[in-house]
């Protein structure tokens, strides 16, 4: 029996046709309807907005041959995985690959694609409709695994100094990235491949960018003042920070005096994210630099704003472009100041998908439901106590299963938190509690290779 959502009221009790809460007129016997009247269901099942828009997702097809086709309705895939003709290759998102010979007709399909230094939009549509939606989260830790590795490394040299030291082992190319920076470029181009695994891609717009970071710094800028930077006729950073700050400390606000120097300190850590450039470098005292990391006092000193992004926009840019062209032979550029004045005409939202749909000339097309994906690391070697020994230890064997997989246990799916007990043992949540589970009662496993996929049910709000 179908429950109310909420209690009616204003209804009489003596009418044997309709029940109105809204409109009393209804109530009479001799009136059977009333026009420009919006109802309801009952039923939140199948009132709930947010169920409806996840209703308008695709399944994803692949020929005989492993060949992407266009994609289908969810009602056309279940016939079709129930008589026999497809079988399921992939849960996130939803593929399935034909077991019989088509005709293999496909449409032409374009994939817009906003680049970012922390997310990324992508947006695939064709005439008539948007066929896939979603926004993709990247990885920023790159930079303090590395830290960490090297500290490692350099402990593990000091154990082994007997042997020769060898400089001249790694080699790097011409045009050699950064680590952290090469990862989100490889990761853009990780995902657009991902794309055209499922859907026949036959053209790629992607937006670039190049920042003048020293015009938005001083908008006046101008001639012969890019050469003449912040430092320019001064000694080195410190005396140019001495200068800037009148001489005083940035934590006390007193000038020095004898027996208490100057110390440079990082406002943002390196490892978080932070640059050696003059506006993330305070100036204090040796005592106070002393104070400030032992009493944890660095909120206390004015956070700069960190031109990262602009700069990795303004680094990628041409190279991203190049990259693509391996993917898909037709690919062309747009820029910012486009898609937003086009984002402005059509009175949409900003978000990256939104974006991406707008960079892929996505103007009347029918959209459909956004989807979200999280990169994740592909395997985890955390530091763990050794509880013999009672001394960190690092897990150097790769199970199976890893955190952010999802597992079905009991008829339930859960998303896996981690492993222990050597393995045997999984830890695992849902939207409320956490739980331990032996593998032995582990069903199946949903391996997500290095991406969470994660369907997206109204604007901000994403299914666990």
């Amino acid at each position: 029996m179908q429950k109310l959502k909420h209690e009616k009221k204003n209804t009489p009790l003596d009418t044997p046709l309709v029940q109105c809460p809204v409109v009393l007129s209804l109530n009479k016997e001799e009136t059977l309807s009333e026009q420009d009247l919006k109802t309801c269901f009952n039923n939140p099942e199948v009132d709930d907005s947010s169920i409806q828009e996840v209703l308008k997702t695709y399944v994803y097809v692949l020929s005989k041959e492993g060949k992407p086709l266009m994609p289908c309705s969810k009602a056309k895939a279940r016939k079709l995985l129930k008589k026999g003709k497809a079988k399921i290759i992939g849960y996130k998102p939803f593929i399935i690959k034909l077991t019989f010979e088509c005709e293999n007709q496909v449409q032409d399909i374009t994939l817009g694609i906003d680049p970012g230094y922390k997310n990324a939009g992508l947006s695939a549509i064709t005439d008539k409709r948007e066929v896939f939606s979603a926004e993709a989260k990247l990885r920023n830790n790159i930079s303090s695994l590395l830290s960490e590795k090297r500290m490692y490394r350099i402990n593990r040299r000091n154990k082994l100094w007997y042997r020769k030291p060898r400089f001249l082992n790694r080699k790097r190319e011409k045009e050699c990235l950064p680590p952290s920076v090469q990862h989100k470029l490889d990761s853009h181009l990780k995902i657009a491949k991902k794309i055209t695994f499922f859907l026949p891609i036959s053209k790629i717009h992607v937006e670039i960018a190049n920042f003048d970071i020293q015009k938005i710094m001083n908008p006046e800028i101008q001639g012969e003042k890019y050469q003449k930077g912040s430092l320019y006729e001064y000694e080195n950073i410190k005396s140019y920070l001495i200068m800037r700050e009148h001489a005083k400390c940035q934590l006390c606000g007193k000038k020095s005096t004898k027996g208490n120097s100057f110390r440079i300190h990082h406002i943002i850590q390196r490892k978080k994210g932070g640059t050696d450039k003059p506006d993330n470098l305070a100036l204090l005292h040796e005592k106070c630099h002393e104070k400030l990391h032992k009493k944890h006092l660095n909120h206390l000193l004015k956070k700069s704003k960190q031109f990262k992004p602009e700069t990795f926009m303004s680094t990628i840019r041409w190279k991203l472009f190049k990259e693509l062209k391996n993917i898909c032979n037709n690919v062309s550029v747009t820029f910012g100041h486009i898609t937003k004045i086009k984002r402005h005409e059509l009175m949409l939202d900003k978000s990256h998908h939104t974006d991406a749909f707008i960079i892929a000339n996505g103007m009347v097309q029918k959209r459909c439901s956004p989807s979200l994906f999280i990169q994740k690391r592909k395997n985890n070697r955390s530091i763990q106590i050794n509880r013999k020994k009672y001394k960190p230890s690092i897990r150097r064997k790769r199970y199976k299963i890893q955190p952010k997989d999802e597992v079905k246990i009991q008829n339930k799916k859960y998303v896996v938190m981690g492993m222990f007990n050597k393995g045997n043992w999984l830890r695992v949540k849902n939207n409320i509690r956490i739980f331990n589970f032996s593998t032995k009662k582990v069903e199946k496993h949903y391996y997500n290779n290095g991406w969470q996929f994660i369907p997206l049910l109204k604007e901000g709000v994403f299914l666990p």
